[in-house]
Parts: structure tokens; sequence; C-alpha cells
């Protein structure tokens, strides 16, 4: 016989017994769709974390003044630490030959307003490597030069959300915006950036859109901090030349920062290339045991298909018997039995990644996390379907080839 007939053969059985068919595909359409929507999700969690972290810099390393109640910075200051200072920026910059880049930074929560129009915003007080360091740059307009920090220049550079709400219409470039009680000049707008809602390491979630960027050199000079003990900066920023350095660059850090601070513990330090590999080991595991429960589903439908081919098998042994009486080989009663599985498996397969996908769409609107969908992903599932029909498949297929005609004939 032909193998397009064998086909056609096949077909039919599954067409004719259409509730039992469907019945059997179950396990494989609800095993598939879960390795779908396993895969979207482990690739939506592995993008947002890549994104979170070269947000961060996954060549930095940033060191962060700790938050402290009144108490206990009045104790660290009394063990003399002055706290996070423009002096810590160059004494790394000084001792550290792998650092490529220092950028001290410092923040102040205000209301930034123009003409009626008003928002809350965040201050932050950065040098001209700032942009360098992030690699976040303005899409309109310019970023700080040398000259306006050295000269302590009114000037300012607006993020997406504070440019949208008080400038909706109209150019901002050349506009002058107030913040707090000081007026400064707009002569740039920082390009969008992705929201990250959750804690990264020691740092706290912050919507860079609600910045407004000014010289550092202005911001220490204008603008002064409700507590008096506070340190002089609150972050530094620091770009390593080599990434396999990180580790050791971030272990010299901490101890120049220690001497410099007295032992104190008024800093963290946060490597952002590690929290990645963190997070992607955690997401490895998250992957696993998803796809252990995909794989359940997979084996379920599998042993399913096994179990009604051999009762598909048990109920046309007559059939068996005449075919073989009529001249059909073992090996095509083998195929047609075959390929009555693996149409099972694969049209299951068909459906459960139509599921799957539907299902990752469906998560990513309700939850709070995104998911992708792959052509990997439905390369797999496809694969993994037409993999359980063949091996499910065989054990009955092989039995009905086995088959002794004669005894074939005489079963009622």
């Amino acid at each position: 016989m032909q193998m397009s007939e064998l086909l056609l053969m096949g077909v039919e059985g599954l067409r004719v017994h259409r509730l039992r068919s469907v019945l059997t595909m179950l396990g494989i359409i609800f095993g598939v769709s879960a390795v779908i929507a396993m895969l979207s999700i482990g690739e939506g969690a592995k993008r947002e974390a890549l994104a979170k972290y070269k947000l961060l810099g996954v060549n930095n390393i940033i060191v962060r003044d700790k938050a402290l109640s009144d108490k206990e910075l009045e104790e660290v200051r009394a063990k003399f630490s002055k706290g996070l200072s423009l002096k810590d920026a160059e004494a790394i910059q000084k001792i550290l030959p792998t650092v490529e880049y220092v950028a001290p930074q410092a923040e102040l929560s205000t209301e930034a307003k123009f003409e009626d129009k008003a928002t809350a915003a965040t201050v932050v007080g950065v040098t001209q490597e700032y942009d360098k360091i992030l690699n976040y740059v303005p899409n309109k307009g310019e970023f700080f030069t040398r000259d306006h920090h050295n000269r302590q220049l009114r000037v300012c550079v607006l993020g997406a959300d504070v440019t949208q709400k008080l400038f909706p219409v109209e150019d901002p470039i050349g506009k002058k915006i107030k913040l707090g009680d000081v007026w400064f000049e707009v002569i740039g707008v920082m390009e969008p950036k992705s929201l990250f809602t959750e804690t990264v390491g020691e740092l706290a979630s912050r919507n860079l859109n609600q910045d407004v960027y000014i010289p550092l050199f202005s911001f220490l000079r204008r603008y002064t901090k409700e507590n008096s003990l506070a340190s002089e900066i609150d972050q530094l920023t620091i770009r390593i030349s080599e990434s396999d350095k990180l580790l050791e660059s971030a272990a010299i850090i901490r101890r120049v920062m220690e001497r410099r601070h007295r032992e104190n513990d008024d800093f963290d330090i946060v490597i952002p290339y590690e929290l990645l590999k963190q997070e992607e080991r955690e997401t490895r595991i998250y992957n696993m045991v998803l796809g252990s429960i995909a794989a359940i589903s997979l084996l379920v439908g599998g042993i399913g298909i096994m179990n009604i081919m051999l009762a598909t098998v048990l109920e046309r042994t007559r059939e068996i018997g005449i075919r073989r009486s009529l001249g059909a080989r073992r090996k095509e009663i083998l195929y047609q039995f075959l390929i009555e599985a693996v149409g099972l498996s694969l049209f299951g397969g068909l459906v459960g990644i139509i599921l799957g996908i539907s299902m990752s769409f469906i998560i990513n609107s309700f939850a709070e996390f995104s998911t992708v969908v792959t052509p990997i992903s439905v390369i797999v599932a496809f694969g993994v379907s037409g993999g359980v029909g063949i091996v499910f498949g065989t054990f009955p297929a092989k039995n009905a080839s086995n088959i002794n005609p004669i005894e074939a004939l005489r079963y009622e």
C-alpha cells in the first residue's frame, strides 16, 4: 500500500471515533499548552530581569547610602563617619585602575511646576558621566557638560513622565520650570524608561521617568536636606572596564569604603551582574518545576493514547486478520496504527499550542508579569507532542502487526 493510502485509513479511523479521539487528545492538549505557557512565563521573566539589570548596568557597581533611623545616624556620626560623599568617589577613582567612570548622585523629592501645571518629581543631582554609565540618554536636547557642573548652572533634563505632564503639547527645550523654590532652564528630555515595581537588591525601586536631572554641584549649592546629619550624596554608580574584575573590584571598593567610614555599616554595595545571575538561577529552578508539571501532563496523555490504541487494536482484530489474509504486510499494519497514534498526538499538539498561546496572552493581560511566546517554544511543544505519539503508539502498533492472521479471523 502507498503511504497516502495508509494516511487516509488512519485519518478515517480517527474520524469514525470522534468523541473517543477528542477525549484521548485531552492529555496531550493540556500538556502541550502547559509547556507553551511555562516557557512563555520563563522567557518573559528572563527578559524582564535582563532589562532591569541592564537599566542598572551589568558592568556597574552601586554604592548606596543606607537608610538609617535618626538614632542610628547620630551613632554613626559619633563614630566619625560623614556618610557617603564626593571624597569617597574621588578615592575610589584614584585607587582602582579598573574603574572607568564614577557617577555620584544626590536626590530630593519635590514638586516641578510650569505655569499652571505641577507634578511630583525627584530632583537628581548627577555628573556628566551619568548618561554614559547607565546608557540613558536624551532623545531631545542634550545632557550636561563639564562646564554646566563647574559653573553650577541652573539647567535641567526632564524625565519622560515629567515632560508629558508639564509640556503635553509644547516643546520644553528652553523653557524654565520651578523645582521646589529654584528656577531651572530645560536643556533636554530623557528617553522613556521601562518601569520595575520591585526592589533590586538593596535599591528601592523608582520611576526614572519621574526624575528631573540637574548638575550635581548646582544641587549641592541650592538644596539642603531636612536632616543635617544626612550624607552629602545618596549613591555612587561605578563603571568597571573589565566585567571579569567585577567581584574583585567590589571587594576592594568595600574595603576602601569601610576604612573611610571608620568601619561603620552605613552603606550598601550592589552588583547588578551578580543579582542577574542569581535571578537567572531562580528562574531556571522555577522553569524546571513548571516543566516537570507539564511533563507529567504529557506522560498521562501518552499513556492515554497507548491505552486507547490497545483497545482499538483489540476491537479491530478481525479487520487486521482480513487485511493480512488479503496480502497486507506486517509493516503496513504497524504503520496504519502508528499513524493513528501520531495523528492523535499531533492534532492534540496543535490544539494545545493554540490554547497555550491563548493562556500566555491571558496571563500577560491579567497578571503582574509579562509572558513571551517564542518560536522555539512552539517548535519544542509540537516536537514533544509528536514524540509522545511515536513512543506511546509504537507498542500498540507492534501488537497489531504481530497478530496471527488465522487467529484474528476466528476472533469474535
